[in-house]
C-alpha cells in the first residue's frame, strides 16, 4: 500500500442533515470507557495520525489497542518506539478488529488504501482526516456508509489545532461522541451540517496557518528594516498574533470593536490600518480565501473521480 509517511496537513492542503451543530468543544475531553474500550487502527502514520494517537495515549488509552498500517519501516520503529503501538507494514486480517478506523493517507494514496484495508474494515466507523476527498468516494471504495471526515489543521500537532467535522447519515450520535473524545486532544471542532462546507472550513482554517505564518514573515521584515534584530521581531510577531487570538477568544465582543480599540484617530495604528485599506488589503485577503474554496472544491473532483 504507498502510504505516504511525510506531513499530512502541508501548509497548503491538498485537497482535503445528521444532528447540525456549530458549536466548539475545547480540547479538554475526559476519557469514557467508550473511548478506552475501543480498538482503533490507523492508516497511515504521519503527523496528524501521530498527533491523534499521542493524544488518545494521553487520555488513557492503551496502545495495544491502537494498530497502525504503515509500510515504511523506519516509520514503523519511530512509532512503536515512541508510542509503543502496534505497527503492521500492510493491511490484513487484524484490522477487522478495530472499531474506528482512522485514514491518515496522503489524497493521492487513499483510493489505494481503500481497495487494500477495506475488505477487513466494513463494519467499523471511519475517520478521515485526507483532505480533499469526500465521503461519497469513501463510502464507494470501502463499502461503508459509517464515515465521518474531518479537517484539521497543522496547530493540531501541538494540541492547538481547530477540525471541521462532518458526518454521514448513517453516523449514530455514539459514533459521532467518539471521533469528538478522539479528535479532541488535538484542539477544537466544528460541526458542520453539510459537507460543501468543508471546503470553506479547508480554505479559513485549514490554510490558515500559512496566512498567520505569511502576516508574521511581513512583521518580521518591517521589524528588522526599522532596526530591531530577527530574533526580537519574530518573538514580537509571534506574541502579538497569541495574544491577539487569546484576547478575541475571552471576549464576547466583535473583532471589529476590539480592532477599534486599538485604533486611535490620527495615531500610529490609524496610520498603518489607513495604509492597508487604501492597499485593499481586506479585499484581496477574501478573495484569496475564496479562491482556496474553489480549489478545495477542484481537488474534491479531481480525486474522488475514480
Amino acid at each position: 500500500m504507498a502510504v505516504d509517511n511525510g506531513p499530512l496537513l502541508p501548509i497548503d492542503p491538498l485537497t482535503w442533515a445528521p444532528r447540525p451543530r456549530t458549536d466548539m468543544s475545547t480540547a479538554t475531553v475526559a476519557s469514557t470507557p467508550q473511548l478506552l474500550n475501543t480498538t482503533v487502527a490507523f492508516i497511515g502514520g504521519g503527523n496528524m495520525a501521530s498527533a491523534i494517537m499521542g493524544g488518545l495515549l494521553r487520555q488513557g488509552a492503551a496502545a495495544a489497542n491502537i494498530v497502525v498500517v504503515e509500510p515504511f519501516a523506519a516509520t514503523r520503529q519511530r512509532l512503536e518506539r515512541d508510542y509503543g503501538v502496534v505497527t503492521l507494514a500492510q493491511a490484513e486480517a487484524r484490522l477487522s478488529q478495530a472499531q474506528l478506523v482512522v485514514w491518515a493517507v496522503k489524497p493521492q494514496h487513499f483510493r489505494e488504501a481503500c481497495l487494500q484495508a477495506g475488505a477487513h474494515t466494513r463494519s467499523a466507523l471511519h475517520l478521515s482526516v485526507a483532505a480533499g476527498i469526500r465521503s461519497d468516494s469513501i463510502v464507494r471504495w470501502l463499502g461503508a456508509q459509517r464515515v465521518v471526515r474531518a479537517m484539521p489543521n497543522t496547530p493540531a500537532l501541538v494540541g492547538k489545532g481547530i477540525t471541521g467535522l462532518y458526518a454521514r447519515p448513517a453516523v449514530s450520535p455514539a459514533d459521532r461522541d467518539l471521533v469528538q473524545q478522539v479528535v479532541a486532544s488535538t484542539g477544537e471542532q466544528v460541526w458542520v451540517a453539510a459537507e460543501a462546507n468543508l471546503d470553506a472550513v479547508t480554505a479559513l482554517s485549514g490554510s490558515g496557518p500559512a496566512y498567520v505564518f505569511y502576516f508574521m514573515e511581513s512583521m518580521v521584515q518591517a521589524g528588522v528594516a526599522l532596526g530591531l534584530s530577527a530574533e526580537q521581531a519574530r518573538q514580537l510577531a509571534i506574541g502579538t498574533f497569541a495574544g491577539a487570538a487569546e484576547l478575541a477568544r475571552q471576549s464576547a465582543d466583535p473583532l471589529e470593536l476590539l480592532r477599534e480599540r486599538v485604533t486611535s484617530k490620527g495615531g500610529t495604528t490609524y496610520a498603518a490600518l489607513v495604509s492597508m485599506e487604501s492597499a485593499d488589503i481586506k479585499e484581496h485577503f477574501v478573495r484569496a480565501i475564496a479562491a482556496a474554496n474553489a480549489r478545495a472544491a477542484e481537488l474534491g473532483d479531481e480525486f474522488g473521480a475514480e
